[in-house]
């Protein structure tokens, strides 16, 4: 099973009319595209497509004219404009989701409620257009998932509504928060802030460009120049193994196998050859091994010594204890386990990729682990704590089941 998968490559960083550039370069219908647009129900505005050269690429520079505007809207004003449309319903919620990103960041960095924040620059009517078309882009092509390169910034200080900020600006920043970014002697804002809330929305992922079968490209032409790079946002549109490179059973049925439990209590055997018992237990394709702490006759601490396994195996474990410990008799027991059927998918981080293993109830994941040896090195390599890499993963993960849940 395969996703049509957008890759936003932002070399030249992103904003919201380069993104519409990019869209319409790598094949939006723009009549199309225009007629969905005029159903968010507002006037006095005009959109360009215009093909322009950016450092000898061929490129799509969008360009709104809206009236000049005194009004600073709420989230509220926002989402009442895009629910009352006639737009699809994904791409109101993808349009809200975005806007609700926006304003999260914003009550963040100026610690106020998500209700109080008023837009400036993001809650013009050009602003509204750029997100909201995107989206009403992002549905007609047909994308499944969303995939980001690490995010190139810029650098120096831009001037804003509340006074000059460093680059990237606060809220840029917060929206940006476990996104690979980076920044070079370029002065300005690479990033806008609506160009940093519709990809951090959207975006399953981050880092190079995954395993894919490129189908179209286009590039997104921003305002100004640069000697060292064209500055435009490339587009890639292809496709990628979708729900973790497997096709998903929506309804696995938990597993019961007759399995053997082999026990006996141990009061006079060195810890050390425990250990050793138990990695050759394993080593034998046991399927579990374990210790429990006991108290024997006499008031004796002692351990008692499980193993669990097929019944074919049982033979060779009763040979195992007899051999390696002290112990005279064995208990024996039939019993039964319903297990879920495991599988082990690739989660894609900005760290590097990392396996994961999974299981299902149906089509949602119930349980999910990954790989430890993966996440302690990342972490290492990277000098981030072991929690937030494998929090991450989790987080990735979680995005990607609700993705793939049909």
């Amino acid at each position: 099973m395969f996703m049509r998968t957008l890759y936003f490559d932002c070399f030249a960083g992103a904003s919201g009319n380069m993104i519409l550039g990019a869209l319409s370069a790598i094949g939006m219908d723009e009549t199309e595209f225009r007629r969905q647009i005029g159903l968010l129900g507002i006037s006095n505005y005009e959109i360009e497509f215009t093909k322009v050269d950016r450092s000898g690429i061929s490129s799509i520079h969008a360009d709104i004219s809206v009236p000049s505007e005194q009004v600073h809207r709420h989230l509220a004003d926002i989402e009442k404009i895009i629910n009352d449309s006639a737009l699809s319903d994904k791409v109101k919620q993808n349009s809200t989701a975005i806007f609700k990103r926006l304003a999260e960041a914003e009550a963040k960095v100026h610690g106020i409620d998500l209700e109080a924040v008023h837009f400036h620059e993001v809650g013009a009517m050009d602003a509204i257009i750029d997100v909201v078309g995107a989206c009403i882009g992002f549905d007609m092509l047909g994308i499944e998932k969303f995939v980001c390169s690490k995010i190139h910034v810029g650098s120096g200080f831009v001037n804003m509504v509340h006074g000059k900020f460093p680059v990237p600006p606060p809220a840029v920043t917060e929206l940006l928060r476990d996104i690979l970014i980076y920044s070079t002697e370029i002065d300005g804002e690479l990033i806008t802030p609506t160009g940093a809330a519709i990809i951090s929305t959207v975006c399953d992922s981050y880092g190079q460009i995954p395993e894919m079968s490129v189908k179209q490209s286009g590039y997104g032409a921003g305002t100004r120049t640069y000697e060292k790079f064209p500055n435009v946002l490339r587009l890639m549109i292809g496709e990628t193994k979708g729900s973790f490179g497997i096709e998903v059973n929506t309804d696995p049925k938990p597993k019961t196998e007759a399995l053997t439990l082999l026990e006996t209590n141990i009061d006079d055997l060195s810890p050390q050859i425990l250990g050793f018992v138990m990695e050759r237990a394993f080593e034998l394709g046991a399927l579990d091994c374990w210790f429990t702490s006991i108290q024997m006759k006499k008031n004796r601490p002692a351990t008692m010594l499980s193993i669990l396994c097929t019944s074919e195996k049982r033979k060779i474990f009763t040979e195992l204890i007899y051999s390696e410990t002290t112990t005279l008799g064995i208990r024996v027991r039939p019993v039964e386990r319903e297990s879920l059927e495991r599988e082990v998918i690739e989660v894609i981080t900005e760290y590097g990729p990392v396996d994961v293993k999974i299981a299902r109830i149906g089509a949602k994941i119930v349980n999910a682990m990954p790989e430890y040896e993966q996440v302690k090195k990342i972490a290492k390599e990277n000098g981030v704590s072991f929690r937030i890499v494998r929090d991450l993963v989790l987080a990735k993960l979680d995005g990607l089941s609700m993705a793939a849940t049909p």
